[in-house]
């Protein structure tokens, strides 16, 4: 794909639209929006831009289309497929000042914010109120809304309350030729025609870039029950969580970690102080929440029943408030803790949740076979498991060139269970490689037809995905 380079008088014209304040082209800027969490990847835009509303992104936007120049938007570099690397240079448009949560309707349980309101932020400003929005993904502290929107990003809380999608019901969004729309109405119940809105969640800022959103809202709960499940046998652990919801149980989390993640991680966690013994391969984290402690007493004993049943060693309570986020703590960080130990490559797989054994079981023969280590770790509730590829002991060489042969085992193991190559991490620019394993030619069309329908030059993201 050819696009055309940033001159100087497109530099001056971007300043009359942005403000010359906000207009950055040294050196020092562009090195720092090159990357995000992907890799060692590094791409960097021609100029970054920091725009303040919507208006100032459609000038820009339409400014791109005519001149041809690609625009890569920026949140906050969070993100593990390199949706944000500006692959073709052209502008890198940071949404980073599009930062407020512009109100929170008590009476609808509706919210509206900009996509650079952080997720943690805006978590406390609705807990503050009594209300609740459970995305959760690891980076909540530093990630941003517009990140999770363009991904539709999960989190632990997923497998009772769903992802993003299930909490938007209206974005206001501008289209690569300047256009600015809402995508649907403020309500509950929407039948008006395409569903615009659960287009744009998770279309990795390739159709339309998000500059507000409506968030329909929960109360929060009252109650919240933590326990730590030792294994001996990881794929026990797995087996044990399919049971958990065939009893008719819905815990809010259900997280899964097996011994290296633990060993990796334990030391980065100061407050974490629980014996790991040396015969536990593996560890499930376990929360059940409500209004009635009762009932969920109840539910963690017959929880803590089943896991027993498939060799669970003793099940920990969290004692308290501390304990609780000592844990969660572990878990935040094991994509951490993995970077800091070797060169990797994070696979996103997903598969129906009684899968999972066959799935952590495959991703282990297969990496003895092609000769790296992985370190599992995830959502199993969700049958999301992330598969940390580690390089450790693997030559050079066949880290650059067999290494592709085995996550394409990774992933034809995983269509073969019925499951998919990413669950929340998104496509962005290192997954595109592998779409054919997931969709055919006649999919693959549609898909592509979608995007050039919303952005027919191809100036938007481009390199993710499709393109």
């Amino acid at each position: 794909m050819s696009y055309n380079t940033i001159t100087p008088s497109h530099i001056e014209e971007l300043k009359t639209i942005v403000g010359k304040d906000y207009v950055y082209i040294d050196s020092e800027t562009l090195e720092n929006y090159a990357q995000d969490e992907t890799e060692d990847l590094k791409f960097p835009p021609e100029v970054v831009l920091k725009p303040a509303n919507a208006e100032e992104i459609a000038r820009v936007l339409k400014l791109a289309n005519t001149e041809n120049i690609p625009v890569t938007p920026i949140g906050a570099k969070t993100g593990l497929s390199g949706g944000a690397l500006s692959v073709y240079g052209g502008i890198g448009l940071s949404m980073e000042r599009l930062n407020k949560i512009l109100e929170i309707d008590e009476k609808n349980l509706q919210a509206t914010v900009e996509p650079a309101v952080i997720t943690q932020e805006f978590y406390n400003a609705c807990k503050e109120l009594g209300l609740y929005y459970p995305p959760d993904p690891s980076s909540w502290g530093s990630c941003f809304i517009g990140g999770n929107l363009a991904y539709n990003s999960g989190g632990p809380k997923a497998v009772k309350y769903g992802v993003t999608k299930d909490y938007v019901i209206n974005l206001e969004v501008v289209l690569p030729n300047g256009e600015i729309i809402w995508t649907g109405a403020n309500v509950l119940k929407n039948s008006t025609g395409y569903n615009l809105t659960q287009l744009m969640v998770g279309s990795e800022g390739t159709l339309g870039i998000i500059t507000k959103a409506v968030f329909r809202l929960i109360p929060y709960p009252k109650h919240l029950l933590t326990m730590l499940v030792p294994f001996e046998s990881p794929e026990k652990a797995c087996e044990a969580v399919s049971a958990v919801f065939r009893a008719g149980l819905t815990p809010c989390a259900m997280e899964f970690m097996e011994r290296d993640a633990l060993n990796w991680t334990i030391p980065m966690v100061s407050d974490f102080n629980i014996e790991v013994p040396d015969h536990i391969g593996a560890h499930l984290i376990v929360e059940v929440d409500g209004n009635d402690l009762d009932v969920l007493y109840k539910e963690c004993e017959q929880i803590t029943n089943i896991m027993e049943s498939f060799g669970a060693d003793n099940v920990l309570f969290a004692d308290d408030e501390a304990q609780k986020e000592s844990i969660w703590k572990l878990r935040r960080r094991v994509g951490e803790a993995v970077k800091k130990h070797s060169i990797y490559k994070e696979e996103d797989t997903v598969v129906p949740r009684y899968e999972m054994p066959k799935l952590l079981k495959g991703v282990k023969e297969i990496g003895n076979k092609y000769g790296f280590q992985s370190v599992c770790y995830g959502h199993v509730g969700d049958g999301n498991l992330h598969v940390n590829i580690v390089k450790g002991e693997m030559s050079d060489h066949d880290w650059n060139h067999k290494l592709t042969d085995g996550i394409r085992e990774i992933f034809h193991l995983t269509k073969s269970l019925g499951g998919t190559i990413s669950g929340e991490h998104g496509i962005g620019y290192v997954q595109k490689q592998y779409l054919d394993i997931v969709f055919n030619e006649a999919e693959m069309a549609v898909q592509k037809g979608v995007k050039n329908l919303f952005d027919p030059n191809g100036i938007l993201n481009p390199g993710k995905i499709f393109v």
